[in-house]
C-alpha cells in the first residue's frame, strides 16, 4: 500500500540525520509518538517505523560505511 502520509513522515524522519534516526527508532519502538506522526493512525505509524528501520538495516547500528 502506498501512502502518502506515510512517505512524508518517513521523508520528514531521514531528514533528520542519520544518528537522529536511531534515537527515533528506538522513541517509536518504545511506542513514544513523534510529533512527525501524530496525524497518522496506528498502522500508519507502524508502517513508518517498518520503513525507517528498513532504511536504516544498511547502516546496522552505525552511521559511517
Amino acid at each position: 500500500m502506498n501512502d502518502k502520509s506515510v512517505d512524508q513522515a518517513v521523508e520528514a524522519l531521514c531528514h533528520k540525520g542519520c544518528k537522529a534516526l536511531w534515537t527515533e527508532i528506538e522513541r517509536m519502538e518504545s511506542g513514544e509518538i513523534l510529533p512527525e506522526l501524530r496525524s497518522l493512525d496506528e498502522t500508519q505509524r507502524r508502517q513508518v517505523l517498518a520503513e525507517i528501520k528498513s532504511i536504516m538495516a544498511v547502516y546496522k547500528g552505525s552511521c559511517s560505511l
